[in-house]
């Protein structure tokens, strides 16, 4: 859908991955008119990254036929609330340590907002997803790693630092051989990632000769495709989505009795596969948590997809007045 000069509120999201930059046209009621999509250049130059988010931006503007005042961009890392430094960012080192969001109103003379991407995906199914209605929230996303965002009493916890909500690097387990790229071993990260999900396929297919999983080549193992074998009865991947499931209460049991939260919600690519793995965790969660918040506690798969962290960093762009 087309955006006219007439419209008020437009703000540009961009959503800076490590390796696609997805930008978006958004209104202050959330509606997403636009998407534009660009390579994010490999490249040690955090100034060439600037430039590939600064065309994105006007790609926007030049859609929207008017100047947007306001950027909000989505980094894959830690960002220093106010400073607009870079604090890590893993898939884009040239990142770190860069003052971006300085450099990006520069280039662009307008007002430029930061944020590391699960937080921008909390706000975004809080506003728009499946936390609706609700203002203690936790938002974990399931993907690559396990991203999450902190939402108390409507304000996003980021800490002191800017690094809280952590917790696909919380240990829900002592006895782990695989460490984590964080230097952790046990980290939740390594037991309900995708990539773990592939890894426990990997580790357990010379023990089930029987399974279908067989029959995929090493290299196009996805939790996509284990996911599939699950649905289809396969007992190893139905094993993998149950341990991954209990992991993931382990770690939600945690968050409830520290926080008290009214929803947990699930997102990222795991997501799909949610009904595959929520009943071990909400019977871990019930097993581990005080009965009376972990019964209040809600756990639901988000409903913003892809554009979560997009609608995320656009409500964070609105709700600033300045």
């Amino acid at each position: 859908m087309s955006v006219n000069s007439s419209q008020a509120g437009l703000i540009c999201a961009v959503d800076l991955g490590g390796t696609n930059l997805r930008a978006a046209i958004i209104d202050a009621h959330g509606h997403i008119h636009q998407h534009f999509k660009l390579k994010t250049p490999a490249t040690s130059k955090a100034g060439e990254i600037v430039s590939t988010i600064a065309d994105a931006v006007r790609a926007c503007e030049e859609s929207a036929a008017t100047a947007i005042q306001k950027v909000s961009i989505v980094v894959p890392g830690s960002v220093q609330h106010g400073t607009g430094v870079v604090v890590n960012a893993p898939n884009i080192p040239s990142l770190v340590g860069f003052t971006l969001g300085v450099a990006l109103e520069n280039e662009l003379n307008a007002t430029v907002f930061l944020e590391n991407d699960a937080n921008a995906a909390a706000l975004g199914e809080m506003w728009k997803g499946a936390g609706r209605g609700h203002r203690t929230i936790v938002c974990l996303t399931l993907g690559t790693g396990v991203g999450s965002g902190i939402i108390l009493d409507g304000e996003l916890w980021r800490g002191i630092d800017g690094t809280a909500g952590e917790i696909g690097h919380t240990s829900v387990t002592p006895f782990g051989s695989v460490r984590c790229k964080c230097g952790n071993i046990g980290c939740l990260e390594v037991c309900a990632s995708a990539t773990a999900i592939v890894r426990m396929a990997q580790e357990g297919l010379p023990n089930h000769f029987e399974s279908t999983l067989h029959v995929i080549p090493e290299e196009e193992l996805s939790s996509e495709k284990i996911a599939r074998a699950a649905t289809e009865g396969d007992e190893l991947a139905l094993s993998i989505f149950h341990k991954m499931g209990t992991y993931l209460g382990i770690a939600i049991a945690n968050v409830v009795n520290t926080l008290n939260p009214e929803v947990i919600v699930i997102g990222g690519g795991v997501s799909g596969s949610f009904d595959l793995f929520v009943d071990q965790t909400r019977a871990e969660v019930l097993r581990r948590a005080f009965p009376v918040p972990a019964r209040r506690c809600a756990i639901v798969r988000g409903e913003c997809g892809d554009d979560a962290g997009l609608l995320g960093a656009a409500w964070l762009a609105l709700e600033n007045k300045s």
